[in-house]
């Protein structure tokens, strides 16, 4: 049987896993993002349980909790953001599970923040279509039309 992904509405149950994700320190360098303590993290996943506006899946690979994709409204911008747990990388996930995601929220343009040294992101980014925007010294905005 091919390994599978698939896109599920995120429940409490999965937040303890996101929550383990983000605390390794590769994954937080290769998202430019700094790990939450368990207390803001758990407050800032509850926004987001709560806002109807974000859409937010929980990614899933083999059954297994594998990371999670987020889009929201930011600066009149529908943005997207993913993160997938590091025992999970270079297995096309990120791309599968973008591209599954991408046929619900049908929101354009779509855009995406990556860290220019997160090569793995922007492969995922580029595969399901997004294209380099703007860049500064640190990260690329990418833009799905």
């Amino acid at each position: 049987m091919p390994d599978e992904v698939h896109l599920q509405d995120v429940i409490p149950d999965d937040l303890p896993i996101f929550y383990e994700h983000q605390l390794e320190p590769v994954a937080t360098q290769m998202a430019a993002f700094p790990a939450r303590e368990r207390e803001p993290f758990m407050k800032h996943w509850a926004k987001i349980m709560g806002d109807k506006s974000i859409n937010k899946q929980t990614i899933l690979f083999n059954g297994q909790v594998a990371g999670n994709i987020v889009s929201w409204e930011q600066s009149g911008e529908r943005e997207v953001g993913y993160w997938i747990g590091k025992e999970y990388w270079g297995k096309g996930i990120g791309t599968r599970a973008l591209s599954e995601f991408l046929l619900l929220v049908s929101t354009r343009p779509l855009i995406a923040h990556v860290a220019k040294l997160n090569i793995g992101s922007f492969r995922v980014l580029e595969k399901n279509g997004f294209t380099i925007s703007s860049q500064d010294a640190e990260e690329y905005i990418m833009k799905l039309d």
